[in-house]
This record gives structure tokens, C-alpha cells and sequence, in this order.
């Protein structure tokens, strides 16, 4: 035989021997595609550019997503890869966080009424006409003025560590009550226990023993977020305007208690920012809440992703 040809078997038979190891990607091997990928968007909403994430069939039931301090929509990113398959999600960024536009303050009232009259907006823009509130964290006060604005649009509600009963503001709020009372003598103790590194470190980790399990990028991400240009006065102004939400818990408790409407809510057990009292204040106005605690802090999907995605999804179900 042709010592080429003796070459050539060899390296055959060994192709044949390695065929079932190739890495994954080569040219041999079909990648399964991404049936709805995440789309990065833009829209005008009163001349302001707000950003949203979009992912999952338009024809199927629609999870809107309300972020919370200091995120934006970035960390609904768990859910959009666990549900996309089967629900319509968007997720948009608030004016003056994430990707939106940051207005200035001087120019731009930076309350609670004002950005749920944005969302409402958002939401008239991208044609949403019926949809689950998904509200965490400032998600609530924004999603509770949008369901009462625009009540038949709202199919069902998902409460993932927001407070709307005044039990929910624990102690660590005695600094940020006293801001609301006074702000000129309060701003800086209030920037510092709201705005800092180590409070924003903490809205992750809370009280969890075991922080290996949480990204340091998180915290850091935000932290840098905060520390941009412009930053500490929108904060400070919106964080100024939570005293209304306050004083409109009364008005939300007796919608929910009028609607009923399907309610979901889950909690982290390792929750800092607010009481662990708030998951069954909301039983008391939704007698059929469902109520589920994970293994989670204030940001529950850092840890809990995956619960946190089945519970919804059996959640979404109901809708019809």
C-alpha cells in the first residue's frame, strides 16, 4: 500500500474515534437556535428615549416588568431567559435610570405620579393593552398608580419585595421618614444611607449567610450607576417623592380590596429594606394571594431565579 494511503486510514479511523467529542459550535454540529432572543429597544415617550427589553411571542399572555432602586430593567435578564418560550415580557427602564434618558431635575419633576404617567404611556406606545404588572422594589408605587390609572388593562398582579401598607417600612426607615419631614437638614445623612456602596451592597446580600452565592458585580454596577453625574439629585428628588407613597397605601389596599385581582407575591427571606410583616399584609386585602418566601434577598432573582421563574410561570398559567 501507498504510505500516503496507509497516512490517510490512519487519520481517518482516528476522525471517526474523535467524531463524538467535537466541540460544541464546529461546523459539523447544529447550534439548536434561540427560538425568542431578547431585543434591546428604544421608543420616544414625551420626547424622553426610554429603553426596554422585549423577548417572547406578541400573541401570548404579557408579563410588564417594573424595576426597582438602583437597577433597571437589567435584572429581569433571569426571567426573560426562563419564560420567553411562553410569555410576552418588557421590561423598560425609567427616566433617569438604566439606559432611558436622565433628564435634568430642574427640568424634569422626578415624582412617583410623573414616572407611572411614563409608563402608562410606555405601555400605550408599545400597544400593550392588557398585562400582568410584574413590581419590585419602586416597581410598586409605580405599578400601583398605573393599575389605578388604567385599571382594565391590568389581568394580574406579581409582588416581588415591594411595600404598599406602612408596617412594611421597618426600622432602618427612621432616617428616611426624618428626610421626608426635613429635607435641608436631612440630605446628606439621607444620600449616605441610601446612595452609599454599603447600602448597596446590602439591598443584594441582606441578611444571607452565604454571600459567596452573590455576584460583587451587582452591587458594583449599581454603586457605579449612582455615582454618575447628576445622579445623587434625582435619586434624592424621587426618594423625596416616596413620602406620597406613603400617604397613598390607603388609597391601593382599598383598590386591591374592591378588584381582588390575582395576586402573586413573593419575598426574600433575607430581605433588609423592608419588613418580613409585608408578604401577609397583602393576605389581609387579597384573602387568595398567593404568597411564597425564597431563598432570596431584597433582589430575589439574584439567588432564586429559578424558583422565582416557576412560580411565575404556574402563576401565568391562570391567565386566560
Amino acid at each position: 500500500m501507498h504510505p500516503f494511503l496507509k497516512v490517510s486510514r490512519v487519520v481517518l479511523i482516528i476522525s471517526m474515534m474523535l467524531a463524538p467529542f467535537q466541540l460544541p459550535g464546529v461546523a459539523q454540529v447544529k447550534e439548536r437556535p434561540v427560538k425568542h432572543p431578547t431585543f434591546y429597544r428604544t421608543i420616544q415617550v414625551d420626547g424622553l428615549s426610554i429603553f426596554y427589553r422585549e423577548a417572547g411571542p406578541k400573541g401570548a399572555p404579557t408579563l410588564l416588568l417594573l424595576h426597582g432602586l438602583p437597577s433597571s430593567s437589567r435584572m429581569y435578564d433571569a426571567l426573560f431567559s426562563r419564560l420567553s418560550d411562553r410569555y410576552h415580557l418588557v421590561a423598560p427602564d425609567y427616566p433617569g435610570f438604566g439606559h432611558s434618558d436622565w433628564p435634568d431635575p430642574k427640568t424634569f419633576a422626578y415624582t412617583f405620579d410623573h414616572i407611572a404617567e411614563t409608563m402608562n404611556r410606555f405601555a400605550e406606545a408599545l400597544r400593550l393593552s392588557h398585562y400582568t404588572l410584574y413590581m419590585q422594589d419602586y416597581g410598586g408605587p409605580v405599578g400601583f398608580r398605573m393599575a389605578l390609572a388604567q385599571p382594565d388593562r391590568i389581568e394580574a398582579l406579581i409582588v416581588q419585595d415591594a411595600v404598599s401598607h406602612n408596617e412594611g417600612l421597618g426600622a432602618n426607615w427612621k432616617p428616611r421618614r426624618a428626610f421626608w419631614a426635613d429635607r435641608a437638614a436631612n440630605e446628606s445623612a439621607l444620600r449616605t444611607n441610601l446612595l452609599s456602596l454599603a447600602t448597596t451592597r446590602t439591598r443584594h446580600v441582606g441578611n444571607d449567610p452565604n454571600v459567596e452565592r452573590y455576584d460583587p458585580d451587582l452591587w458594583t454596577d449599581e454603586f457605579a450607576f449612582l455615582s454618575q453625574p447628576g445622579q445623587a439629585e434625582i435619586q434624592s428628588d424621587l426618594f423625596y417623592d416616596y413620602r406620597t407613597n406613603v400617604n397613598s397605601y390607603a388609597k391601593w389596599q382599598a383598590w386591591m380590596r374592591e378588584k381582588q385581582p390575582r395576586l402573586l407575591v413573593i419575598w426574600g427571606k433575607y430581605e433588609l429594606s423592608f419588613d418580613s410583616s409585608e408578604p401577609e399584609s397583602y393576605r389581609r386585602d387579597v384573602p387568595n394571594a398567593e404568597i411564597h418566601i425564597v431563598d432570596g434577598g431584597h433582589f430575589a432573582l439574584d439567588t432564586a431565579a429559578d424558583e422565582v421563574a416557576v412560580l411565575v410561570g404556574q402563576f401565568m398559567k391562570g391567565q386566560k
